[in-house]
């Protein structure tokens, strides 16, 4: 096989990630894997894998024809067979496919906001599903809502997955008292409920003074980053929680770190959870998405109420006090991801999928 991603951006994201994932991956097991950029190069740039074919468009407008013949001839001259479309990226793999009608498209759906998705309406999205030969969603729900909505016969569940990094990198330096870090991995968004975090901080400190936040994730500097920064000055926390934004050496990070947390409002299968049971470190993370199908007992982590800071706190207590139930959670927890979150499994039923798709074609 033949397979190339499309993703707008190598922002640290959860798509963008995943582009880059399921290349690197591939790359190890079919003659050709590509990764094209249509918009915006970033930081996920330094984790593609030298075996990995690459091209930025510098797509400049939505409908950008330069872009589009700048693809059809990447396209033609490395007789690829199939283009794996991530999010939004799909709209200019249905241009191209216009232009070269044997090209199979398989859409990604990374939609993070999946807790009601009856509003969720993309009439371009509809009818470029025509074009689709086969979508994967991240999570159920987004499947059922893909069956329900697009025009596409072939619909496929892939839980994401994390790969080993390849490149030796310099370290990230920390703040905080070593052995008493907390970390969230999530870039600066509403859904991500930073919020939530702060004000089980604001809590935490006063028992456990020496215990620290450190949250990583991009800043887009809007309303929302402002907001989070303006409530840790006030409430003098610009010693217990810090804020790095984005960096490409995540996993040196939570080397560093006794907890991972994630707070979110809503999610599909976040990465951030499968990053921490990797690095065999406790979780505590709110139930939604399909993080209570990765935490699915007291046992691999420990689950809350969305928006309970309440429940929030006493989880977090819970680990500092407890050693032991932290280094049992992490154990767990890493099993299991190994077991079932791992890129040998995912790509392997991945690529059974495609050759299915390929047959019903002939």
């Amino acid at each position: 096989m033949r397979i190339v991603q499309i993703i707008d951006s190598l922002e640290a994201g959860g798509a963008e990630r995943m582009a880059v994932n399921y290349a690197n991956g591939l790359a190890k097991e079919i003659e050709f894997s590509g990764l094209i950029v249509s918009r915006k190069e970033g930081l996920l740039k330094s984790e593609i894998n030298e075996k990995v074919s690459y091209l930025f468009l510098k797509k400049r407008k939505k409908i950008d024809y330069k872009a589009v013949f700048r693809l059809r001839n990447y396209l033609k001259r490395n007789k690829v067979t199939f283009i794996h479309a991530h999010s939004s990226s799909f709209f200019i793999a249905v241009l191209v496919k216009l232009t070269l009608p044997r090209i199979k498209i398989i859409w990604h759906d990374h939609y993070g906001i999946s807790q009601d998705l009856s509003s969720r309406k993309n009439l371009s999205l509809k009818i470029g599903s025509i074009f689709f030969r086969g979508v994967i969603s991240v999570n159920s729900d987004l499947r059922d809502w893909a069956q329900s909505y697009l025009w596409c016969s072939n619909f496929m569940y892939l839980p994401n997955f994390i790969i080993d990094s390849f490149a030796t990198k310099e370290r990230v330096l920390l703040k905080g008292k070593d052995e008493k870090r907390i970390i969230c991995v999530a870039n600066l968004r509403p859904q991500k409920n930073h919020h939530l975090l702060v004000n089980a901080a604001n809590i935490i400190r006063n028992k456990f003074p020496d215990w620290t936040f450190h949250l990583f994730g991009k800043d887009f500097h809007d309303t929302y980053s402002e907001e989070l920064k303006k409530k840790i000055n006030l409430l003098k926390l610009d010693e217990v929680v810090f804020l790095y934004s984005s960096t490409d050496n995540v996993d040196s990070a939570i080397q560093q770190c006794q907890i991972g947390v994630l707070p979110s409002l809503s999610e599909g299968l976040p990465l951030a959870i499968l990053e921490y049971g990797r690095h065999a470190l406790p979780v505590i993370a709110t139930n939604v998405g399909e993080i209570s199908k990765v935490i699915m007992s007291q046992k691999e982590g420990l689950i809350v109420e969305s928006n309970d800071v309440i429940q929030f706190v006493e989880a977090v207590e819970k680990l500092i006090l407890n050693e032991n139930l932290r280094k049992q959670l992490g154990e767990t927890l890493n099993h299991k991801v190994q077991l079932n979150f791992s890129e040998k499994n995912i790509i392997a039923e991945y690529l059974l999928w495609l050759k299915s798709l390929t047959i019903l074609a002939v």
